[in-house]
């Protein structure tokens, strides 16, 4: 017989996305599955849209964020294996099957990652960018992985409980990073699969994706700056996009020392930063042709080599300065 699946979602003012997220679960071909959904203080739709379909609603006293919820559903769990997915996530037919065959013939120590489709599940622009972005990000090393994101994480849960799951006060993103990096410090393996996939509601507007790019890279900044890792080549907070920044504000500076010196060997510093930066990055704008094209690549590897640097660049700097606000909660947090 199968083993029993426990599909975890946390979820909090998900109306807009909760119903197609289980009706995709729902559509599952394995054969033995059960979804929890934790539904942590909506105070929309959520609840009342969740209760349609035949899984298990655990309510949440009020938010109390996404580690916590998660821990709620392992808790409430009767699964042998868990599988950690978002309310915004639609899994796809065969991303159960591939997952526990995948995890079956690992073995009981390994922590499984899967990662987004190249396509999102809606149509905007930024979203594709996103989807793109992720997908080549988290799938470059797939034997040795920094960590396995919570949008599509399997593990036994024997392997859960004994780990005390995801650490409650934490930073408000990055606990499943965290999650990753304690679980392999206690002698836990982590595999990508990229054929374990889910398509992503990101419904991303330039403005989206910009506060995502600025948000993410500061909380990556604070973690980092906590664990002396700020150069690691760590999924999406990879050195390619860390050179990418670097690129674009050494670019920026040159060009005003150009200007303001007249000097023309600054230019030939820029077309050299540009030119490295392309080299570097050149299998992600890539994966933007063959996801859509000439006209998507040429617009999303503009908007990856000239724009999105400066928001991450501003969120990084955001970073360093509000670290010491969260030093001893990391600290706590171990």
């Amino acid at each position: 017989m199968a083993d029993l699946v426990s599909i975890i979602i946390p979820v909090r003012n998900g109306e807009a996305t909760i119903a197609r997220c289980l009706e995709a679960a729902f559509a599952s071909r394995y054969e033995r599955f059960e979804v929890i959904v934790v539904n942590d203080g909506s105070d929309d739709r959520t609840a009342e849209i969740v209760k349609t379909f035949p899984c298990t609603l655990v309510q949440l006293p009020g938010p109390c964020g996404a580690s916590r919820a998660r821990n709620s559903g392992a808790n409430h769990s009767r699964g042998d294996i868990l599988f950690f997915t978002d309310a915004d996530c639609l899994l796809n037919e065969d991303t159960l099957v591939i997952a526990i065959t995948a995890l079956t013939a690992a073995g009981r120590d390994v922590v499984l990652g899967g990662t987004y489709t190249v396509q999102p599940a809606d149509d905007r622009f930024f979203s594709a960018f996103q989807s793109v972005f992720v997908n080549h990000a988290e799938s470059r090393d797939c034997d040795n992985p920094d960590y396995i994101a919570a949008h599509a994480m399997v593990l036994y849960a024997d392997t859960f409980e004994k780990s005390g799951g995801f650490a409650e006060d934490f930073l408000p993103i990055l606990e499943d990073v965290d999650f990753s990096h304690r679980l392999r410090r206690t002698g836990h393996r982590l595999i990508m699969n990229p054929g374990i996939q889910v398509r992503h509601l990101f419904d991303y507007s330039l403005l989206g994706s910009a506060c995502n790019g600025f948000r993410k890279s500061k909380y990556w900044t604070i973690y980092s700056i906590h664990n002396g890792d700020l150069l690691a080549d760590s999924g999406t907070a990879s050195r390619a996009l860390k050179l990418d920044v670097l690129a674009l504000f050494g670019s920026i500076l040159a060009a005003v020392l150009a200007l303001s010196t007249g000097n023309s060997w600054f230019s030939v510093i820029i077309a050299v930063l540009m030119a490295l930066n392309i080299t570097v990055n050149r299998e992600l704008l890539r994966g933007f042709y063959r996801a859509r094209g000439i006209a998507f690549a040429f617009a999303a590897s503009i908007y990856y080599l000239l724009v999105y640097p400066l928001v991450v660049g501003a969120g990084g700097l955001a970073g360093v300065l509000s670290y010491r606000r969260y030093a001893g909660l990391l600290e706590a947090a171990g």
